[in-house]
């Protein structure tokens, strides 16, 4: 997903950095098989907060995406700590909702804003969510969680795409794939500026009090 997202966003006017803070290293993988110029990337086990108080120390970057294990480990607390908001896919599945728990503990506890977003979802039918997505959601918010109105939908175009270093946008002319992160993207990109506002009228106020 920071992959398909990371393509769709960066540019000349909208610059990128990411890093992949996971073991496996399938970002890192991603980026050298481009046929494309490689986007930034660093590779690192701790010192999230590091890079991105340098990267928007030093200016050059507009927008960074972490790509963090499935786990909780230290470097992911760290990443979630260091970020404005936390993405978290998740299957719409019972035991996957049950694994991502963890996560949205610490991202609440961390006070880092957070939303769900189902990932490898059943396609819909006839514009109607499958059975599943909609069990899930209902789930999700008996826990008081957010969760993205969206899906990104289990296609072919997407695994086919990281396997040439390419992402949705524009891939094979696949309209679905494409649409359905450009409207990711979209919701994220208003939320963050909506945190960030919020943020920034909270410093005012520790200001002027």
């Amino acid at each position: 997903m920071a992959a398909h997202l990371a393509v769709h966003v960066h540019g000349p006017t909208r610059p990128c950095l990411l890093i992949d803070d996971d073991p496996q290293g399938s970002l890192t993988l991603w980026n050298e098989l481009r046929a494309e110029p490689a986007l930034p990337l660093k590779v690192v086990k701790r010192g999230i907060a590091h890079i991105v108080k340098k990267a928007k120390r030093t200016g050059g970057v507009d927008w960074i995406f972490i790509d963090t294990p499935a786990n909780n480990s230290a470097s992911a607390i760290e990443a979630i700590e260091a970020a404005t908001l936390v993405v978290i896919p998740c299957r719409p599945g019972l035991f996957d909702i049950d694994a991502v728990q963890e996560t949205i503990a610490f991202a609440r506890q961390a006070r880092t804003p957070f939303a769900v977003v189902f990932n490898a979802a059943p396609p819909k039918r006839q514009n109607i969510e499958a059975p599943a997505v909609t069990l899930a959601r209902r789930c999700l918010a008996q826990l008081d969680v957010p969760v993205w109105g969206g899906q990104i939908t289990h296609r072919a175009s997407f695994s086919l795409a990281l396997g040439e270093g390419e992402g949705a946008k524009g891939y094979a002319s696949d309209p679905g794939s494409t649409a359905e992160i450009s409207a990711l993207w979209s919701a994220i990109e208003k939320s963050v500026n909506v945190i960030r506002g919020a943020r920034e009228k909270a410093a005012m106020h520790r200001v002027a009090a």
